[in-house]
């Protein structure tokens, strides 16, 4: 069973960084596509940012030139950096990749975020981690 578990989040203030981790296990990471998620109370799911093995990469307007994606094979491990954050990127950050078939146990996308661009593709989803930009 693959299983995605996002790490990093926090309270840190406006201008500040953060840099979130996205571990994976019973799967390699780097075999495989995936993409950065964040849903906040009120507001829509978002696709921020993929990472995609075909070279293919995606970023959200909100988070152009502030956050970059970047991965450690050894590790089994992608991080999301997130620079120069502003209030309304507090919410909670997933992880998301294509893992192929979900199976009965497969952690799908939360609530709020079914039928956001993409959510469906990637079949195993994280916990989700808060990130919470305050003054």
């Amino acid at each position: 069973e693959v299983q995605l578990v996002e790490s990093g989040g926090g309270s840190v203030q406006p201008g500040g960084s953060l840099r979130l981790s996205c571990t994976a296990s019973g799967g390699a990471l780097g075999d495989v596509d995936m993409g950065w998620y964040r849903l906040a109370p009120g507001k829509e799911c978002e696709l921020i940012l993929t990472l995609h093995i075909d070279g293919d990469r995606y970023s959200h307007d909100s988070v152009k030139g502030r956050f970059t994606v970047s991965q450690d094979p050894a590790k089994n491990t992608v991080y999301l950096q997130m620079n120069s954050l502003k209030l309304d990127d507090s919410a909670a950050y997933y992880c998301a990749a294509d893992f192929g078939p979900p199976t009965p146990s497969s952690r799908r996308e939360p609530a709020g975020c079914i039928g956001t661009l993409g959510a469906r593709y990637y079949t195993v989803w994280g916990q989700g981690t808060q990130v919470t930009v305050s003054s």
